[in-house]
């Protein structure tokens, strides 16, 4: 089996990360091929902002807030536990990369071919980390959607929209995954 092949079938998302820490340049190689995605129109919407511990700690006031509503939406009151986990989700992972697309007001169908494109650009940068051992998860929780998101880490709400964070580190554990079969997912049209 050729080598992109296997990358391919055997990534997974990543839950757990081990504290060891992950490189820069290991990044830059991923920023570089998600640099080289497919780009309609060549518009090249993506923007990837490595989000350092200072701008992650402007972002627990909303991740503490975010939990409450969550856990009284279900009738609960927010734990101490739950909101450490809230807080560590975002304060104990290795790396997090905030993803964002191009915004074009006026011109959906621009819009969708730029997400489209964000996308497939989030994902070469995921399977480069992922060649390399490095794992990852994206997560689009409601701190990706939240104002208060777009002040702390200097993003205009009028240029770009947040489409996820990516969380990368060295998986301390890679989760077992059963796939749909191919032939369940393919049609062949006369």
């Amino acid at each position: 089996m050729n080598g992109a092949q296997e990358i391919l079938k055997s990534r997974r998302t990543i839950y757990k990360f081990s504290d060891k820490r992950v490189d820069y340049s290991e990044l830059e190689l991923a920023f570089e091929a998600a640099d080289n995605a497919p780009c309609h129109k060549k518009t090249y919407p993506w923007k990837y902002y490595v989000v350092g511990r200072k701008s992650r700690e402007m972002l627990l006031p909303t991740v503490i807030s975010l939990c409450r509503k969550k856990e009284e939406s279900k009738g609960n009151v927010a734990s101490k536990q739950s909101e450490a986990r809230a807080i560590s989700k975002i304060m104990d992972v290795p790396v997090i990369i905030a993803v964002t697309t191009k915004l074009t007001p006026g011109d959906d169908f621009r819009e969708e071919e730029d997400y489209a494109a964000t996308v497939c650009s989030l994902h070469n940068l995921v399977l480069s980390l992922w060649s390399r051992g490095i794992g990852s998860q994206w997560s689009t929780g409601g701190i990706t959607r939240h104002q208060s998101t777009y002040k702390n880490l200097g993003i205009s709400e009028t240029k770009e929209r947040i489409i996820g964070f990516v969380k990368v580190g060295y998986p301390e554990s890679i989760p077992g995954e059963k796939k749909v079969e191919a032939r369940k997912i393919v049609e062949y049209l006369p």
